[in-house]
């Protein structure tokens, strides 16, 4: 199926590895220009060689994207170079310490939440004046089975699911500039230099139960096939999917091979 988004001009926050990465690859593939913007300027300059393989423009800008002004700044200097934005993704996610309340600190939370669901509504408003230019636009944000399927890390679910219904919300808000909002909840992803492959590294017994029983196919996802279900959800294929939360799991059963 062509998606249509030869031509759509998107950017990416923590598009320089992991799922970010994915979801620029894939949009790339199916034609589109791209910027990333993340915090390192090394990853950055990896991921636009990789994504450049197919043969359109990628820029890239450095930002914290808990900095609004930094980001704002990151996703103008994109905008510029692209000639406009018509696809927002809020990819950039995390926890801040140990994300537990009885165990960690209040700051954590505050700074999960700005790193998930701040970050995302700080993007979606500094895109916007880009977004109304072009007349329409679609803007998704990676959130987590997390926010639907409750346990560790505490502030991270609870930012994710502030994110899912951020994108719900938004969706109707933005609704009268053509502009559609949607979010992702991909499962468990595995991959090189991500955290469930640490979490293997060190745990590799609790990760085996974990990986056989709570995975119908008895493995974790690959990024791939997260950016897949991602280009689909911004491109005009899916023009009447606004509001929505699609899970990208695998019929995942819990969320997490930690515990409290």
């Amino acid at each position: 199926m062509d998606l249509g988004l030869d031509g759509a001009r998107a950017v990416v926050t923590g598009g320089s590895r992991g799922l970010g990465l994915a979801i620029a690859d894939s949009l790339a593939r199916e034609g589109a220009a791209v910027g990333l913007i993340a915090r390192g300027p090394d990853g950055l300059a990896a991921a636009a060689d990789t994504i450049g393989r197919h043969g359109r423009l990628v820029v890239t800008a450095v930002a914290d994207v808990t900095d609004s002004a930094a980001l704002q700044s990151a996703v103008d200097e994109v905008a510029s170079a692209l000639g406009g934005l018509d696809r927002i993704v809020a990819n950039a996610g995390g926890t801040a310490g140990n994300g537990n309340l009885r165990t960690g600190d209040v700051d954590d939370f505050l700074g999960t939440f700005a790193l998930n669901a701040g970050h995302a509504a700080a993007l979606t408003k500094a895109a916007l004046p880009h977004l109304e230019r072009a007349g329409s636009g679609s803007v998704l944000f990676v959130a987590s089975v997390t926010g639907m399927k409750p346990g560790p890390r505490t502030a991270y679910a609870a930012a994710k699911a502030a994110e899912i219904h951020l994108a719900t919300t938004l969706a109707l808000e933005l609704a009268p500039l053509h502009i559609r909002v949607n979010a992702i909840s991909p499962g468990s992803i595995l991959f090189e230099g991500g955290s469930w492959e640490r979490f293997q590294a060190q745990n590799p017994d609790v990760f085996e139960r974990f990986r056989t029983n709570e995975f119908p196919f008895g493995r974790l996802g690959r990024p791939e096939e997260v950016g897949d279900v991602a280009a689909f959800l911004l491109s005009d294929r899916a023009s009447w999917i606004t509001g929505a939360n699609l899970v990208v799991d695998g019929g995942q059963g819990r969320p997490s091979a930690r515990s409290f």
